[in-house]
């Protein structure tokens, strides 16, 4: 072009979109190669994990230990052992986030119309009331072994809400310093993960059904993704009622934090996308379509496969990121308000799955 004027366009458009030679923005393949060590590791957990339930079924005859619940706890035990570098420390963070949400997501297309009816509406009710009733409790006990307003108002909504996400969306409502919530996130993480390699053996001395056994865990887990574990050995039907009973746990946490946010509107609220996650939101919609007929019955294997592949890699990085050596450090009065708490929790769900008659 007379003059390079053409030139200097062309050359002004690619400094601002630098491009690579496969026509991808630059920043799109620096970030997948930033996150590629750490999923490429939690990979290798599932791979493990894998191999593992196979042992399971060729020496027992069948899976002692679900797949998704061996991944955890290969995470778990490389973690205790090996802390990922800042390197590895990305790739895992995504692995437990992205994947996790998407499979999330993909859980709503198994959710018929027969599960919604099953839980029924007095669930709802039920559900709001056991967080109410956790809350409160959990604050209560926490404050009587001389905790803290700030750590007893974490434990208390982590433990009725949703784990570390609770309480890290909570922590700056409170003006709990990075301390307090960093003892609180590794203790309850370690605590979530024993609560889901015991639940299985209450539920079947209880004799729950597939419908009482995912409430019960819906209500009582900590995270999603642990739900799903804990609910795997039980069924789909557990497990489709653990994550609709979990979901509904995890919308509380944008009223819990406007009620605590309005008694001290000195401090920071998180915005709307912390307070209402968009994978419940897909979810919800998902499984709206699926109860509509807009799910064509020859997705549904599909669909269920790959949620299922994309929950074992963030069941692994999950692992990966929780710290035993954290609960260690995390004290004894914080380790046994979070105890009393999660078993309080417990007798409070089992004992509305008997008043609900879902037994």
């Amino acid at each position: 072009a007379p003059g390079g004027g053409t030139d200097r366009r062309m050359t002004g458009a690619a400094s601002v979109f630098p491009r690579s030679g496969s026509g991808l923005p630059r920043r799109w393949l620096d970030a997948a190669w930033a996150v590629t060590p750490g999923l490429a590791l939690s990979l290798g957990v599932v791979a493990v994990a894998q191999v593992g339930a196979g042992l399971e079924r060729a020496w027992f005859g069948g899976a002692w230990m679900e797949n998704v619940v061996l991944a955890i706890l290969m995470g778990v035990a490389v973690r205790a052992f090996w802390t990922p570098g800042a390197r590895l420390a990305r790739g895992v963070a995504f692995s437990a986030k992205l994947p996790l949400e998407i499979a999330i997501v993909l859980l709503g297309a198994s959710v018929g119309a027969g599960s919604i009816a099953k839980a029924g509406p007095l669930l709802l009710l039920g559900i709001v009331g056991v967080v109410i009733v956790a809350l409160a409790a959990s604050y209560a006990l926490s404050r009587a072994l001389g905790l803290s307003h700030r750590v007893a108002t974490l434990i208390a909504c982590g433990n009725a809400i949703c784990g570390n996400s609770a309480i890290a969306a909570i922590a700056p409502v409170v003006g709990a310093d990075r301390h307090e919530a960093c003892a609180a996130i590794g203790f309850t993480a370690v605590l979530g993960v024993v609560v889901v390699l015991a639940l299985p053996a209450l539920g079947h001395a209880l004799g729950l059904s597939g419908l009482a056994y995912g409430a019960v865990a819906g209500l009582t887990v900590y995270a999603v993704p642990q739900v799903l574990a804990a609910t795997a050995p039980a069924g789909a039907l557990a497990t489709q009622v653990g994550a609709m009973v979990k979901l509904t746990r995890v919308m509380m946490l944008g009223p819990v934090i406007a009620v605590i946010g309005l008694s001290n509107p000195a401090v920071a609220r998180p915005p709307l996308t912390r307070l209402v996650p968009w994978f419940v939101v897909g979810f919800a919609a998902v499984a709206l379509l699926r109860a509509a007929g807009g799910v064509p019955n020859l997705a549904l294997m599909p669909i269920a496969a790959l949620g299922n592949a994309l929950m074992l890699i963030a069941m692994a990085a999950l692992g990966l990121s929780t710290d035993v050596r954290a609960a260690i450090r995390a004290g004894g009065k914080l380790a046994l308000a979070a105890i009393l708490s999660i078993v309080l929790l417990g007798l409070l769900a089992v004992g509305l799955v008997f008043l609900l008659g879902l037994r």
